[in-house]
């Protein structure tokens, strides 16, 4: 088999699924609120909404919560990580 005859292959393949990664991306924004609403601690989702959703950074948090950065930046770390296990081992 020629390379030319793999990518070909590929490329059909990615055509033929192209529809489901619109399903795949609502079927993971789904879980991540889910998850986040059921495995995080309320300081990570508050923490996790500051970093993400109003854009504060790590310094800008940790002035506002009245917290060391090395705290904020730890919590969103584990906060993250234990979304990462959600959503790739199911909840």
């Amino acid at each position: 088999m020629r390379n030319n005859e793999v990518y070909g292959d590929m490329t059909a393949w990615i055509a033929a699924h192209a529809g489901d990664s619109e399903s795949d991306l609502m079927r993971l924004k789904r879980n991540l609120l889910l998850a986040r609403e059921e495995e995080l601690t309320a300081r990570q989702r508050e923490l996790l909404r500051l970093r993400y959703e109003e854009n504060m950074t790590v310094t800008e948090i940790a002035a506002a919560i009245g917290r060391d950065k090395s705290t904020v930046s730890r919590t969103l770390s584990r906060a993250r990580r234990r979304l990462y296990k959600c959503l790739r081992y199911g909840l």
